[in-house]
């Protein structure tokens, strides 16, 4: 609990102080330390502020304050003793001593919570996967990580909650990624950012760490991929570094988890130690007493030293000096802002008026609150004026300027770049897979090769599979009773379960494939020549991304757009994104195709794909043109270095992808297929003479004819209808339910399951292009509701793509019909 929740007269133990470090700092000077006893003596009449004794002496602080400070009641201490040691029914008036209530903070203390921050494409999900053993997907492209994940792990006596942000180049608000970051860090207060750096390119990666720098966090820096930088015969005195920026750092191998406990260790002291530092920078010594207790009981593997006494990670903070002019302007900003106590606990002031100077949007509107909101924004405006007379530069450019200055001449005396050629390889690859000529003939062909081999290899395990699951059937008819429970087995379950879950090698070559791109840096690579094209879709490269994501899952896709700063190309690639064939579509794509098209399989099913990119190339054009307004903005993309992917993380990925396809099975597709199986059996299933007639007077039959009359003109019976309205639901159910309608026997394999439907190649390829287009699935409605936060748009995608899809396919049917 916090300590402003504490009522007068009662008592708590400190666990920690929260917030940025000038506060932590101020608090701790005045008492408030880890382990000490604080006892509430009188609330003010309206509450705030209240008066506290701490160490004999009696302070003051806003309820806002203390509401930063977390501490173990002795309420709350007695709850747990009664809870754990007694037996219930015990009066909870037990004695607690004073030993016993630090015992248990202490214990509380033990949690940490850490925030990883870093640029796209620096290893910090793969940190966070070592780190936490969480299978985060690990991308090597910009977007990966849309949401923060978390993770937990127990290290040296201590309890880790890790959470991995999404990469983001700055804590500017230009991107909802990078709104996301900075609002994490402001409200929830991480103990302990870990800010991750590519080793391999320090400057752009460092510009992040100056800003998390202004907002005076308690930090330590992982030089991720310090074997690339060592590889390339370039050497770092990361030490000295360490010491100008004031932040301790670790080399750190993310691939291979060298230097992850050494980073964790020293965590663990710069958590308990950073805040305890006397002027000469010497730790207080019953901190030191704790931790040398601390490294006896949890680190047996070496002794305390003198490293640990003093070590590395206890930096005294520094500030960034942007040059005497910028900080003259931020020091006048500064101190109107300080005015305002009532924000000083959760914001650095430092970092709010470069913010300011910045023309940081998002935190001028929360200062237009302030009582003197306007003062504070009137002598910003002031200042930069006076910068652009000064220094002739805009205020926003010029601490960009400054802070790369500032990281430039840190480099220059600890990094010593070889002058090797470092990047052959990327180059020797980029040349030919981005050339002007061959670079899309390359992409299409592993375009086309992707699919060939997914249906292809994929075609023998689908045999074994389909084998099992006949063969389960066969079983249970053999020595089941006759009765509905058997019917709703063989007919429901396993139609329509079997008839899906046999497509499972198929989605897992699939992802295999999709993986390889991204891990790779193939799949930046494809975003940078595809980028002419977006733009004459009035799109942005970086839509090209989650379009490609499409493929796999629309719902990660549609999140991944986020990525897209500007508001009408996020817009309309997350509207155009449900028109890209996910991979719950393969198994109708492949059940039609394996049955229909048996000899031109790969041929077909490349069509489909192509189809939904034609008509999305189509869709965005109308949509910039008449319904989202917007300019353009230019094309700033980073290509990572190719990197030859592990085993490990590909087999992870995939297979993650094949358990969710899995749980879809006994889940949502189970429930479904037996709902569908019970309004196809019932009313008075044993009334009838043949299943023909008992299907068409069943619930679904009646529903299926209700809407027969629509569906008609595209060549699809009442059936295929029914099969269309339960891949509202999710895709995949299109085939369970065609399963479950068309199970005249227990053989439900695939191909004498497109045998039994009575339709022609011409009606088949058509279902199948109106399976690609229409209706999204709920889970991607929702998806498309939360980027754009607006049930607007959620409607309108749902409405134009069922449009579509039965325009196309009365097309296909009616025009084909002419020449078929």
């Amino acid at each position: 609990m916090r300590l402003s929740e504490l009522k007068t007269g009662e008592k708590g133990v400190i666990v920690k102080v929260l917030g940025h470090g000038g506060f932590r700092k101020r608090i701790v000077e005045m008492g408030f330390i880890k382990g000490k006893t604080v006892e509430v003596l009188l609330n003010a009449p309206l509450k705030d502020p209240i008066k506290y004794k701490v160490m004999g002496y009696e302070i003051s602080l806003r309820r806002q304050e203390a509401d930063m400070i977390e501490i173990v009641s002795e309420q709350e201490a007695k709850a747990q003793s009664v809870q754990t040691d007694y037996p219930k029914g015990l009066s909870e008036d037990i004695p607690l001593d004073e030993e016993e209530l630090k015992r248990m903070a202490l214990g509380k203390r033990r949690t940490i919570n850490v925030a990883l921050v870093g640029n796209p494409n620096c290893g910090k999900t793969s940190m966070f996967n070592i780190a936490s053993g969480s299978h985060e997907h690990v991308g090597n492209y910009s977007g990966v990580t849309v949401d923060a994940k978390e993770g937990y792990f127990d290290f040296q006596g201590y309890h880790f909650r890790i959470v991995d942000l999404p990469g983001t180049y700055s804590l500017s608000a230009y991107s909802p990624e990078e709104l996301y970051v900075r609002k994490h860090i402001i409200d929830e207060t991480p103990d302990i950012i870990i800010n991750v750096v590519d080793s391999s390119n320090l400057e752009r990666n460092l510009y992040l760490t100056t800003q998390l720098i202004d907002m005076n966090l308690r930090m330590v820096i992982a030089l991720n991929m310090y074997d690339e930088l060592q590889a390339s015969g370039s050497t770092l005195d990361y030490v000295t570094l360490s010491k100008l920026f004031g932040v301790p750092m670790v080399p750190t191998i993310s691939r291979t988890g060298k230097g992850i406990d050494q980073l964790f260790h020293l965590i663990i002291s710069l958590y308990e130690g950073s805040d305890f530092l006397d002027k000469r920078g010497e730790i207080r010594p019953d901190i030191l007493n704790d931790l040398r207790s601390w490294h006896q009981q949890h680190v047996p593997d070496h002794a305390f030293t003198e490293e640990d006494e003093h070590p590395r990670g206890l930096c005294r903070h520094i500030h960034i000096n942007h040059g005497a002019e910028l900080e003259r302007s931020i020091d006048e900003v500064k101190r109107v802002i300080s005015v305002n106590e009532n924000i000083r606990h959760k914001y650095s002031t430092r970092f709010l008026s470069i913010k300011l100077l910045e023309n940081d949007k998002d935190l001028e509107t929360m200062i237009r609150q302030l009582p003197n909101g306007d003062k504070i924004l009137e002598i910003r405006d002031c200042e930069e004026e006076r910068i652009r007379n000064v220094i002739n530069e805009e205020s926003e450019q010029a601490i960009t300027d400054a802070k790369y200055g500032f990281i430039a001449g840190a480099l220059r005396e600890t990094y010593k770049e070889n002058q090797k050629e470092t990047s052959r390889t990327t180059r020797v690859i980029d040349s030919i897979v981005t050339h002007r000529l061959w670079g899309y003939p390359i992409f299409f062909l592993f375009m086309y090769l992707m699919f060939e081999i997914t249906f292809v290899v994929g075609e023998y395990p689908m045999g074994w599979i389909e084998s099992l699951v006949g063969m389960l059937g066969d079983w249970i008819r053999d020595y089941m009773s006759e009765g509905p429970l058997k019917d709703m087995l063989i007919d429901g379950i396993i139609g329509g379960v079997g008839g899906v879950i046999v497509f499972l090698p198929n989605i897992l070559i699939l992802y295999f494939f999709i993986s390889l791109m991204e891990d790779s840096g193939y799949m930046a690579r494809a975003a940078f020549i595809m980028d002419k094209i977006m733009h004459k879709m009035g799109l942005h490269g970086k839509s090209f991304i989650p379009l490609i994501m499409g493929f796999g899952c629309n719902v990660p896709a549609v999140m991944a757009s986020r990525t897209i700063e500007n508001r009408k190309s996020r817009l309309v690639t997350i509207l155009i994104n449900p028109l890209m064939s996910c991979s719950a579509r393969l198994p109708i794509y492949l059940l039609l195709t394996g049955a229909f098209f048996p000899k031109h399989a790969s041929l077909v099913l490349l069509s489909l794909y192509a189809i939904g990119i034609v008509l999305a190339v189509v869709m965005a054009r109308l949509f910039c043109r008449f319904l989202v307004k917007g300019d353009d903005t230019p094309f700033v993309m980073e290509l990572p270095p190719y990197r030859l992917p592990t085993s490990k993380s590909i087999l992870r990925h995939t297979w993650e992808k094949g358990a969710q396809y899995l749980k879809k099975m006994g889940g949502i597709i189970m429930v479904a297929s037996i709902v569908i199986w019970a309004l196809g059996y019932y009313p008075n299933h044993s009334d009838y003479t043949t299943i023909h007639e008992q299907q068409e007077n069943s619930y679904i039959g009646r529903i299926g004819k209700a809407i027969e009359p629509a569906i008609e003109p595209l060549g699809f019976d009442w059936k295929l209808g029914i099969g269309i309205l339960s891949g509202v639901g999710a895709k995949e159910l299109v085939v369970s339910t065609i399963g479950v309608l068309y199970a005249d026997n227990a053989d439900i394999d695939a191909t004498s399951l497109g045998e039994r439907l009575p339709i022609t190649p011409l009606v088949a390829f058509g279902y199948m292009v109106f399976v690609l287009l229409y209706f999204p699935c709920i889970a991607t409605l929702a998806a498309i509701k939360n980027e754009t936060g607006s049930w607007k748009w959620v409607f309108f995608a749902a409405s134009y793509t069922t449009a579509l899809a039965w325009l196309m396919s009365f097309a296909i049917y009616q025009i084909g019909g002419l020449f078929v």
